[in-house]
C-alpha cells in the first residue's frame, strides 16, 4: 500500500516546477478569465502556476473537513482508497495530454482532491493494524520511500535523447548503457518529455485502486450516541487547546514551507548550467539524484523507533528541522561542488523521518481512536496544506524573478531564505514544545493533560 501510494506523488512532483513554465503558465499573472477580479496583492496566489501548484495544499485543507470525516465515521478506509485512486488516477493520467491552463488545472485539482486524503487514510489503515506503532510505523512507512524511489529511476531511461544515442552508434551492451546514461534530455526537450511523469502516476494510481480492495477491512469508528461531537474534524481541532499540540502544529507549518522550498527549487538548481549558477546535472539524472534522500530515508526509518526512545519527541524533531538548514546551507555556499550537492541529499532522510514521520506517530499517540484520520488530517493541513500553499505561491516568483537577473539566478541568496527559517523553527520547538513524558488517558480523551 505504502509503495504504491507514494510512487504516485513521487512520479510527477519533482519535475512539475520546471514543466509548468514550459507550458507558458505565468508565475505572476492570473488566467485571463480571472485577471479582472483579482486584486494586485493576491496575484501571487492566483497566478497560473500558483493555482496549479496550490491544488495540492488546498485539497489537504478541504480533506480535513470532508474526506477524513467520512473515513473516520462513515466509510470503510480501503473502499475510500479504491474510489479515490480510480477517479484521481484517471485525472492525473490525463494531465500528460493537455497543454492549456484550464483543463490542466481542473484535472490536477480533481486528482489532488481525491489523492491527498488518502495520505492520511493510509496512515490510519497502518496504525489500525499495528501492535506497537512507535516500533512498527517507521518500517511500514519505509515502503512509501521505496515507492518514491521506484517512480523516479525509470526516468533515467525515459528522459533520454535517443537521437544522440543513435548517432553515437554504441557497440555492445556496456557501451550502449554508457551512452544512454550520458545522454539525458535538456532544455525544452526535457520539459516536453516530462508529460510521461503524469502517465506513470496515473497508471500506478489505477493499480492501487484495485489493490486497495485487498487491504485489511478498516471500518469507520462511529461515535456512540450522546458520547460527544459527531464531527471528527471538529473534535480534532479541539486538540489544539493543548499548548504543546498547538506549538507543534505551528512549527509543522514552518517546516512544511521549508520542505516545499526544496521541491520547488532543487530540480531547477540541479539542472541549471554552472554558467547560470546551477549544478549542471543532466536531465535524466535529476530525479535519481533527488532520490538519494529517499534511500537515506529508508535507513533513517529503520532507526526511528530507537531514536524516539533515546531522544524523545522534541530532540528527534529538532534534528529533522536542522537537517533542512544544513542542506540549504550547502546549496548556498557550495553550488559548484557537484559531489557535495549530491552527497547532501542524504539529509532528506533525516528531514522527513525525524520530523514528519515522527509527527504522524505523535498524533496517533495523542489523539482519540475515533478521530485519528481527522487528527492526521489536522496536521496534514500544515504538512500538505498551509506550508505547501505558501511555498508554492511565492517560490516560483522568488526563483524566476526576485533572485534571477539576466538569466543568472542568485542561488546563494535564494537558499539562505529557508536556511534561516529552518533555524528559527528549531529554536521555537526547543523553547516552547514540552509534551507530557508519557501519554495520559486524559490526553487521549482530548482533555487537558496532567
Amino acid at each position: 500500500m505504502m509503495v504504491l501510494e507514494l510512487a504516485i506523488w513521487g512520479a510527477w512532483l519533482p519535475l512539475i516546477f520546471g514543466y509548468l513554465p514550459s507550458l507558458g503558465f505565468s508565475p505572476t499573472e492570473p488566467p485571463a478569465a480571472l485577471a479582472p477580479f483579482v486584486p494586485d496583492f493576491l496575484k501571487w496566489f492566483f497566478s497560473e502556476q500558483g493555482m496549479i501548484l496550490n491544488a495540492f495544499p488546498v485539497a489537504a485543507i478541504i480533506g480535513l473537513f470532508f474526506s477524513n470525516q467520512y473515513a473516520d465515521r462513515h466509510f470503510a478506509a480501503e473502499r475510500f482508497m479504491a474510489f479515490s485512486h480510480l477517479v484521481g488516477g484517471l485525472a492525473i493520467l490525463a494531465c500528460g495530454f493537455v497543454h492549456s491552463f484550464w483543463p490542466f488545472f481542473w484535472l490536477m485539482f480533481i486528482h489532488c482532491l481525491l489523492y491527498v486524503p488518502t495520505l492520511s487514510i493510509t496512515n490510519s489503515i497502518a496504525f489500525a493494524n499495528m501492535k506497537d506503532p512507535q516500533r512498527e510505523f517507521g518500517l511500514i512507512r519505509m515502503g512509501g520511500t521505496i515507492g518514491w524511489i521506484m517512480a523516479a529511476w525509470p526516468f533515467t531511461f525515459i528522459l533520454v535523447d535517443w537521437d544522440k544515442v543513435g548517432a553515437a552508434n554504441p557497440q555492445g551492451v556496456v557501451a550502449w548503457f554508457d551512452i544512454v546514461l550520458q545522454s539525458g534530455l535538456t532544455g525544452e526537450a526535457l520539459k516536453a518529455a516530462t508529460k510521461w511523469t503524469y502517465v506513470v502516476a496515473g497508471i500506478v494510481s489505477l493499480v492501487l485502486a484495485g489493490f486497495s480492495l485487498t487491504l485489511p477491512h478498516t471500518p469507520p469508528k462511529t461515535k456512540a450516541q450522546g458520547a460527544g461531537e459527531s464531527l471528527a474534524w471538529l473534535e480534532s481541532l479541539r486538540l489544539l487547546k493543548h499548548p504543546f499540540v498547538l506549538v507543534l502544529w505551528l512549527v509543522t507549518f514552518v517546516d512544511s514551507f521549508v520542505h516545499n522550498c526544496y521541491f520547488n527549487w532543487t530540480g531547477s538548481f540541479l539542472g541549471a548550467a554552472s554558467s547560470a549558477g546551477g549544478v549542471g546535472i543532466p536531465g535524466n539524472w535529476i530525479m535519481p539524484v533527488m532520490t538519494i534522500g529517499q534511500v537515506a530515508e529508508i535507513l533513517t526509518m529503520l532507526i526511528l523507533g530507537i531514536t524516539l526512545k533515546k531522544l524523545g519527541w522534541r530532540w528527534t524533531m529538532i534534528m529533522g528541522i536542522l537537517g533542512h538548514a544544513a542542506r540549504f546551507a550547502v546549496y548556498a555556499y557550495l553550488p559548484q561542488s557537484m559531489g557535495a550537492i549530491v552527497a547532501v541529499q542524504i539529509l532528506h532522510g533525516i528531514c522527513y523521518a525525524f520530523f514528519f514521520a515522527t509527527v504522524y506517530i505523535f498524533v496517533d499517540a495523542y489523539s482519540p481512536k475515533d478521530i485519528r484520520a481527522s487528527a492526521q488530517g489536522l496536521f496534514n493541513v500544515m504538512i500538505l496544506g498551509g506550508g505547501a500553499l505558501l511555498a508554492n505561491s511565492i517560490c516560483p516568483r522568488l526563483i524566476q524573478q526576485t533572485f534571477t537577473q539576466n538569466g543568472i539566478t542568485d542561488f546563494k541568496g535564494l537558499f539562505l531564505v529557508p536556511t534561516f527559517v529552518a533555524i528559527g523553527a528549531a529554536v521555537a520547538l526547543l523553547i516552547f514544545f514540552h509534551p507530557p513524558a508519557v501519554k495520559t488517558e486524559a490526553t487521549a480523551a482530548g482533555s487537558a493533560p496532567h
